[in-house]
């Protein structure tokens, strides 16, 4: 009888089909590794943050535009120049924000497994479908209030931002370790930016459903703090003795 000799070779040496159905994901697990430490798997990572921070920030050039047309000339001169200013701090921040995402270096090392991603992803997008919900309208004090805590929030964060420089990531990865300036007195003064920018954000959609996203978000950054210092401190030797004497985000309180 004849017959396909290939074939009667697999069936009498199964080890070798075993061994090359083993050898294929290993294939594949070494091509990706590969994959993520070239060049252009690094500038695909920094596109989407890249669009990103262009996008909110050209329609935040147009808001301004439009509130100058349309301004309340019973406003008083105080709040007019408030809201401008915060406007302009927003713009600025996420021109440092697509600057640095430009310039940063790549990491030393990257945070494993799923879960450090999508905290990253979650605390960076989350409050952004704050903006879908019905706006209130505040009292000239609230209103005050909340421009001034985003003002105050975003022009912290431009100071923080050009203090981190090629060090600042979404995701959790260790570059260079920085302990100067507003570092000195808190761990995550970004985070702690983020957050004062983020309650002036919420206030004019304040509602029950807003201010547990905003809970939720929270509860995400306080989560990528904690991946980022586990990764920190295992690649920079001198950081457990600085997270031990520097508070997380709150001098003296946390």
């Amino acid at each position: 009888m004849q017959g396909n000799p290939h074939v009667r070779f697999d069936i009498e040496r199964p080890e070798i089909v075993v061994g090359m159905r083993q050898e294929t994901p290993r294939l594949a697990s070494w091509d990706f590794a590969r994959l993520q430490q070239s060049r252009l798997y690094d500038v695909l990572m920094r596109l989407p943050m890249l669009i990103w921070s262009i996008f909110l920030g050209l329609v935040t050039v147009l808001s301004l535009q439009q509130y100058m047309r349309q301004a309340d000339p019973t406003l008083p001169g105080t709040a007019h120049i408030l809201n401008v200013a915060m406007r302009a701090s927003v713009i600025a921040y996420l021109v440092v924000i697509a600057a640095t995402v430009v310039v940063r270096t790549r990491p030393v090392r990257k945070a494993r497994g799923v879960e450090p991603r999508v905290s990253a992803l979650i605390g960076t997008f989350l409050l952004t479908v704050v903006v879908l919900f019905p706006r209130r309208e505040l009292s000239l004090s609230a209103d005050v209030v909340s421009t001034v805590l985003t003002l105050a929030g975003s022009a912290f964060a431009v100071v923080v931002l050009t203090q981190l420089r090629a060090s600042f990531s979404i995701m959790a990865e260790a570059r260079e370790l920085v302990t100067a300036g507003v570092y000195r007195l808190v761990r995550h003064p970004l985070y702690l930016a983020e957050e004062i920018a983020a309650i002036g954000v919420v206030m004019p959609f304040f509602s029950p459903w807003t201010a547990l996203i905003l809970a939720v978000q929270i509860g995400f950054q306080l989560r990528r703090m904690r991946n980022e210092e586990v990764i920190l401190t295992a690649i920079f030797p001198e950081y457990l003795a600085y997270r031990k004497k520097t508070a997380r985000i709150l001098p003296g309180i946390y």
